[in-house]
Formats: structure tokens, sequence, C-alpha cells
């Protein structure tokens, strides 16, 4: 596990233990007949983690004027202290509390310094105005993957220790949930790419032969011509689309379909596909170009490599709290010691695992939506066909089609 992930679990512990034991101490003196909201160190604990809970989704979208903006007043409760504010690494970001006007200039000397020396600062103001409350600073570094990121500046009646050590404390919070921003937007990141890798893959190859396909029928059957025609612009404007990590499963089987029309205007006879769906899993959320990748592959191994007729049958499945997808061929199947290699990506010969692209990022991306739990299983052997299952949640948090 990575030191993020660690930090993350270590900050979620926290919060989970403190609210288990308020809710606790509530619910053992409920019985008594009074409202007890426990002892003083008690509701300070509990305000402290709802304080700590509502800085915490700015944060999470990065450090930048909104967001520090949204989260500055937060931590300046958190912290107690009479004013406070974030930067970046050249200017103020948000300030809440008294005196911006005339220790803006102080905060960005004081910023330099710390960039240079990389340590937290504390120090007198040498503010000179008499009526500005703001007599000593704490500056923090905020740190992420590339260093530090800004500071976090907690300003102080008078010198205190306790001040020194809340800062430096909050200001390590601050610098995971940007760390938790910043692997959300490597994960975002990762799963373009994946895309972009799946869409790649459907080959100029298809596509010439999809359109040949429709040319020989311009003159024999217009009307099925112009009917595959659409079919192919439907399929590849839902195939190239820009917006949406997810979609729904009547989307992505329609797009199947779309596939499936092609192909067989290609193989005609040669391919029979067998098609069940249960009407209630339609609406299911899932990974955007997680089953046509699969669809592809059962008929790649099943007509491409195979001159004898293919069977392919799909099915979605109401299976509880999950929908059941499985997608089975019987063509010639693969070496399960060469799925085995391609599904953990390890380099394969050339040819060797030719669709090995599209079964791995499918693996991938389910397993990084869902959990290890919910990879593809894969049942194959040589001459023996091949047979696919995909788990999915019918409802999970972050997960919604567009």
């Amino acid at each position: 596990m990575t030191g993020i992930g660690i930090a993350a679990l270590v900050v979620a512990g926290v919060v989970v233990l403190a609210a288990g034991f308020l809710l606790g101490r509530f619910t053992a003196r409920r019985g008594e007949g009074d409202l007890d909201l426990g002892t003083p160190v008690e509701r300070a604990t509990f305000h402290t983690l709802h304080t700590a809970s509502l800085a915490a989704p700015p944060l999470r979208a990065g450090l930048t004027e909104d967001t520090a903006r949204k989260a500055a007043k937060r931590l300046r409760s958190l912290l107690g202290t009479e004013a406070l504010c974030l930067t970046d690494r050249e200017r103020v970001l948000a300030w809440d509390g008294p005196g911006l006007g005339h220790h803006n200039d102080a905060v960005l000397r004081r910023l330099g310094e710390l960039l240079e020396s990389g340590r937290s600062l504390s120090v007198r103001t040498e503010c000179e105005l008499p009526e500005c409350p703001l007599r000593w600073t704490v500056v923090a570094p905020l740190t992420g993957e590339d260093g530090i990121l800004g500071a976090l500046v907690a300003y102080g009646s008078r010198e205190s220790a306790v001040l020194v050590r809340a800062a430096t404390e909050v200001a390590r919070w601050v610098s995971v949930q940007l760390e938790l921003a910043e692997l959300d937007r490597s994960r975002t990141r990762l799963i373009e790419a994946e895309i972009r890798a799946l869409r790649a893959q459907i080959s100029p190859h298809f596509i010439f032969n999809s359109l040949a396909a429709i040319a020989s029928f311009v003159r024999t059957d217009p009307e099925r011509a112009r009917e595959l025609l659409l079919e192919f612009a439907d399929f590849t404007r839902y195939s190239f689309r820009r917006h949406g990590d997810f979609t729904t499963l009547a989307d992505e089987l329609r797009s199947i379909e779309q596939y499936l029309a092609l192909a067989g205007a290609r193989f005609g006879d040669r391919l029979q596909v067998t098609l069940q769906v249960a009407p209630e899993v339609l609406p299911v959320a899932l990974p955007f170009l997680c089953l046509q990748p699969l669809v592809e592959n059962a008929v790649k191994h099943g007509l491409e490599d195979s001159r004898d007729k293919c069977r392919i049958s799909i099915s979605a499945q109401d299976a509880g709290a999950e929908a059941l997808v499985v997608i089975e061929d019987d063509g010639v199947g693969m070496d399960p010691a060469l799925l085995r290699r391609i599904l953990a990506g390890d380099h394969v010969p050339q040819g060797a695992g030719s669709n090995g692209l599209g079964l791995s990022n499918v693996d991938d991306r389910l397993r990084q939506v869902y959990g290890d739990e919910y990879g593809l299983v894969i049942e194959t052997g040589v001459g023996a066909g091949m047979k696919i299952t995909v788990r999915v949640p019918k409802y999970r948090a972050g997960v919604h089609s567009h």
C-alpha cells in the first residue's frame, strides 16, 4: 500500500473511532431519558471532526482560489486562530479574518523563506498597527508528490507552542487531502488513457471491412445498405464520444448490437448470435466501453481465426445486488497460461494475444472502479471456446452515467 493510502486510512480510522466513541456514549445514555451530548471534551472532539469533514470536500478538488476560499473559513475555525490564509507557491489564494491588506507582503516574504528552507516557520509579525490582533504567525508547508505546493499561514495574538503544533498538524492533514486530489486526477487520466487505447483498438481493418460490406449492398439491397450505414454512424459516434467515464448497460448493449450488425453484414450466416437481457438491469451504470471489447474478442476468435461457423451468446441477468453479464463463444479459445500473462500485463509474442489489450484493459478498469473481486472471470482452453463473466454492482457511489 502506498504512503498516501496509509495516510488516508489513518485519517479515516481516527474519524471513525472518534465518531463511534461519541455515538456509543450518546446511544448508551438515550435509555436514561435525557439527551446527553457528552462531556465538554467529547463535544469539542465532535465539533473538530465535523469541521474537518466540512473542510475536506473542497480540498479534494485540489489547491485553487475557489477551493482555498471554501476551506479557509473551516480551517480557521478548526484552529481557533485570529486569521488564516492559504497560498500556492506564488500568491495568497484565500484569507479568512482581519489583516489581509497590510500583511499580504509579509506573507509572501515568509512564503519565500519556507520554499527555500522547506521547513515550518514561527515568527513575530512585526505589525506596527496597534489595533491589529495579529502578533504571531506560523507558516506550515502544504506538500504533494512534487514537493511543496504552498503554505498554511495561521495568526495568533501571541506566541504559542500549541498554535505551532496545531497548525503543523492541520497542514499535514490538508496535504493528505491534496494528495488524494492528485490521486483522483491521476486515476481520471489513467481511465482516459485506457479508453483512448480501446478506441485505437477499433481497428482500421474493422472500419474498412464494415464500409466494404455496406458498399456491397448499395446496388443489390439499397435499404439494407442505408440501415447498415446508420448503424455504423451510431456505433462510431458512441465509441468515440468525448464525455463520461460511465454509461448504462442499455447503451453498451445497443452499441454491441450495432457492432454485431456490421459484423453480420461481413460474415453472413457464419455468425449466429443469441442475446438475452433482463429489462431490470438495463439502467445499471458501468464503465464506458467495458463490454464491446469482449464481444469483439468473441467475434475475432470465433470467426477471424477460424473458417467454421461461430455461435456467440450474450446474456445480462439480474443477480440481486449485482448485474451479471456473460459473453460466450465456441471459437478457437486460448491457452489459459497465455491468458494469465495477458491479464497480468506481461509481454506476449507478436500475434499470440492479438486482442489481449481489450481483455486486460477491461479487467483493469473493473478492478479500479469496483475492487479486485470484480475482475473478469474467464473460462477457456485451446479449441474450447471462451466464456467471460462480468459482475457489476447495481449501485456504487461515484458510478453513474451522464
